[in-house]
Order: C-alpha cells, then sequence, then structure tokens
C-alpha cells in the first residue's frame, strides 16, 4: 500500500538557531554516523504523529524511503526531509508543533550521545551517576521549572483502551487542569493523550497559559507510541529505565489509568521504589482510576499486587472508581504533602534528589530470549527485588509486542519463555490473560499473538 510523502527542509524555531559552529559541526559528524538509524527512527515516529499504530517495525516497513539529513549553515541548522509522512504538513507547510518534536529528537538524541554516554563526567555504573545523567538531560531540555510549586501530575495508562476509557482520562485530566495542575504522560495516545486533551480545555477556562504538557519517551517505544500533539514540552531518555527514572522524578504525584503491560510495568516501577526502606516515611500520591467498567480490571491488578508485594505494597495507592473530581482532589491535597516534606528537607521541588532508586531499577535491561528465561521470579527475594523483576518481565512484553527489535527477535527465536515459581507464574498468566481477553495489548481490530510463554 503506498503512503502520501513529501521532501521538505525546515527550520527550528528557537534554541537550535543558536549553535556554535562546532556544536553545528558535532551534530553533523553525528547525525551521518552510526546514531543516524537511531535519529532516523525516532524522527519518522514523531512525523508519524496521530496515525492508528502501535508497531514499530511496521512504522519502519512503510516508509523504507525516509531519510533525513542536518544541512550545515552559518546561522546554525536544518533538517532536510524525504518522503516523509505527509500527515505531518498542512498546505505543504509543517505543523509547528510536530516540527518543535522533530528538534527535540536532534536534541536529545545528539546530547545523549555526546554528553552523557562519552562523558567521564557521567559514572553511568553508579546509582547517583544515572540519576544525575537523567537530571542533565532533563536540563538540557529546558523542562525543568524553578521557582514554582509542585503542580506536575504522571498520568500512566495504555495507548489500546475503549474509547470509554479514554473519555474519562479527559475527565481526570480537565478535573486537574482546573486545579491548575500540569500533566506528564508517555506522550502517545489513549491514556497518554487523554489526560492532556482534558488539562488544555481546563486551564483554557483557568485561563492558565503556561500549562505543560511534559511527554518523555525513549527511542525503543517511540515508532509504537508516537508523541500526540498536545505534548508541549518531548524528551527522550537513552531507555526505558532512565525514562521511568525521568517520570518519578520530575512528577509530584502519579494517576495510573487502565492499560496493558506497560501500565503493569509502570505500576510495578514505582511500587518497588517506594517499598525500599529509605522511601518508607516520602509522601508520594499515586491513585489508581477508570470508569467503572474498569472496576474488576484493577480488582485483578490489586490481587496481583496483593499476592505477591504484599500489604505494604497496596497502602501505597488508592484505587478510586468512576469520580474524576474526588481523583483531582486527593491528587491536590498528596502534592501538598510532597511540598511540606521538599520544603522541610531542602529538596527541589522541580527533581526528586531525595528519592532512593536502587541500582537494579536503573541498569539498562535488554529483553533477549535468556534474559527473559532467567529472570529471578520466586518470592525468596526482598519484595523491592521481586518488584524489579517482575518490572523487567513485563517491560520484555512490552518489547516483543510493539518495539521494532523485540518483533524481530520473536519472529527469529519464537516466545520468550518466563519461568518462576508456580504460584507467581499461575497470577501473570491470569493477569497477562486478561489484557488479551479485553484487547489491551494491541490497538483494537489488530489480531494479538502473544510474544510469550509462561512456564511455572
Amino acid at each position: 500500500m503506498k503512503h502520501d510523502v513529501i521532501d521538505a527542509q525546515i527550520s527550528p524555531d528557537g534554541r537550535l538557531e543558536v549553535l556554535s559552529r562546532q556544536e553545528v559541526g558535532k551534530l553533523l559528524d553525528s547525525s551521518q554516523g552510526g546514531l543516524y538509524q537511531t535519529f532516523r527512527n525516532c524522527a519518522l515516529a514523531v512525523l508519524n504523529c496521530g496515525s492508528a499504530m502501535d508497531d514499530g517495525k511496521e512504522l519502519l516497513e512503510r516508509y523504507p524511503d525516509f531519510e533525513i539529513r542536518v544541512v550545515q549553515e552559518q546561522r546554525g541548522i536544518k533538517l532536510r526531509l524525504k518522503n516523509a509522512p505527509a500527515q505531518a504538513f498542512v498546505d505543504g507547510v509543517m505543523i509547528k508543533g510536530i516540527n518543535e518534536h522533530l528538534f527535540a529528537v536532534v536534541r536529545d538524541i545528539i546530547y545523549a550521545d555526546n554528553e552523557i554516554n562519552h562523558n567521564p563526567h557521567f559514572e553511568l555504573e553508579t546509582s547517583s551517576g544515572i540519576s544525575n545523567a537523567v537530571f542533565h538531560i532533563l536540563r538540557n531540555a529546558n523542562i525543568l521549572r524553578p521557582m514554582t510549586n509542585p503542580k506536575l501530575v504522571v498520568c500512566w495508562g495504555g495507548h489500546s483502551i475503549s474509547r470509554k476509557e479514554y473519555d474519562y482520562s479527559k475527565l481526570v485530566g480537565h478535573e486537574l487542569g482546573l486545579r491548575g495542575l500540569d500533566i506528564c504522560t508517555g506522550c502517545g495516545p489513549g491514556a497518554m493523550k487523554g489526560p492532556m486533551k482534558g488539562a488544555t480545555i481546563g486551564h483554557a477556562k483557568q485561563r492558565i497559559k503556561n500549562g505543560q504538557y511534559l511527554g518523555i519517551t525513549e527511542p525503543g517505544i517511540i515508532a509504537a507510541e508516537s508523541p500526540n500533539p498536545i505534548v508541549n514540552d518531548l524528551v527522550i531518555l537513552p531507555d526505558i529505565e532512565k525514562r521511568l527514572e525521568a517520570f518519578v522524578r520530575t512528577g509530584h504525584g502519579v494517576v495510573v489509568f487502565p492499560g496493558g503491560a506497560g501500565t503493569a510495568e509502570e505500576i510495578l516501577y514505582i511500587l518497588g521504589i517506594l517499598l525500599h526502606p529509605d522511601n518508607k516515611d516520602m509522601p508520594f500520591p499515586l491513585i489508581f482510576s477508570g470508569p467503572d467498567s474498569a472496576k474488576a480490571y484493577f480488582e485483578q491488578i490489586d490481587n496481583f499486587i496483593s499476592a505477591t508485594l504484599g500489604s505494604e505494597a497496596q497502602r501505597r495507592y488508592q484505587i478510586i472508581i468512576d469520580d474524576p473530581g474526588q481523583v483531582a482532589r486527593e491528587m491536590q491535597a498528596g502534592i501538598s504533602q510532597v511540598r511540606a516534606f521538599r520544603k522541610h528537607h531542602g529538596d527541589a521541588y522541580y527533581f526528586n534528589w531525595q528519592l532512593k532508586i536502587d541500582p537494579v531499577f536503573q541498569e539498562p535491561f535488554n529483553p533477549t530470549h535468556v534474559n527473559m528465561k532467567t529472570l529471578a521470579l520466586h518470592k525468596d527475594q526482598d519484595k523491592h527485588l521481586l518488584a524489579a523483576n517482575l518490572r523487567r518481565a513485563f517491560s520484555g512484553i512490552v518489547t516483543g509486542n510493539v518495539k521494532d527489535s523485540g518483533i524481530r527477535a520473536i519472529e527469529q527465536y519464537g516466545h520468550f519463555e518466563i519461568h518462576g515459581d508456580s504460584h507467581i507464574m499461575t497470577l501473570m498468566d491470569t493477569l497477562l490473560a486478561s489484557f488479551v481477553a479485553q484487547h489491551r495489548m494491541k490497538l483494537p481490530g489488530k489480531k494479538y499473538s502473544p510474544c510469550y510463554r509462561i512456564i511455572a
């Protein structure tokens, strides 16, 4: 099937216009070297905004002739696009938000490679070094807002959700926006787009003109979850672990909407961190919420957490069904506690330095067939370590479901095998089967073939 494409040359709107010659030269070298493929794939994902697609491999195969080149000029840089998706343009002119996102790709991919990966200043084998790198990437992206009271709500949830769940996420976003709260999501469609859309209306009613709609992504997932057009701050972290850390260090509270394996991964990540003894007294509002039709979904999640991580984990969140106003009120009250806590301890409002994140949550996990098969999924370990390993299992399933590298690995070597205690495997199998039955693994209308096999 042929897809409409367009050739264009575009200029940045803002910071990249004032790069030095040396910086432009570095950018030119990097984009033509080994980084080019990552740069190209992320750029293509941004240009694919609004498309009903959640398959990284399919996207790359749909536009095989797409090219992007950095053009060096005296004043800075331009980007030359060839065979780019036509939907990113209106009457031959690129949509402004997509233009911003495209140059955010340039900024973050190049910065991470030049300034983080090859810089001895960042000790990426240490926990503090990784957190420092996350901070610098966010600061370079200019998304940290000092001298501002805490008000950033992270909203997690699936890209493949029902219309009723999507509309509910918009209602929650609207209530949050009416209270002057900003939104941060994984920047894709579904439960990532809904809260932002609702908040824009809430902010408009309150005449808030500087609302932040922060999207945090990483190169592996961006093709399956192209940034939605409401995102006005986009930042691309190098991997899923740094992306998750960026969420919990910049956000002041989290609302979780219904979702699939990726949402389960996020829930296990935040609970695993909050279960660390050093975080025992730290306020961190965490709310699971959905419409009345999602009640059974959250009961399944709650039962899974109870049976694996125990009552201590359950005490760290509350479940609110079909009450957007209550979600916003509880979040606002929780963020007030966060502000008081940070003020008392002298911690920054814009980056949670005090949050203890165990290295097991920071080390990049490569979900190969061998690594998935050898995960430690048994109860004879600390709860936060079990959460970390369960998080990795769900992360691997996300990779096999939607990421280009994972889809190709499944095609070549077959299912991921996931082994563990029979009790945990039974719980996991039941939960995943419910995600499949409720069409939470892939967008509606697409047949889902599991990329995994649970083995007790």
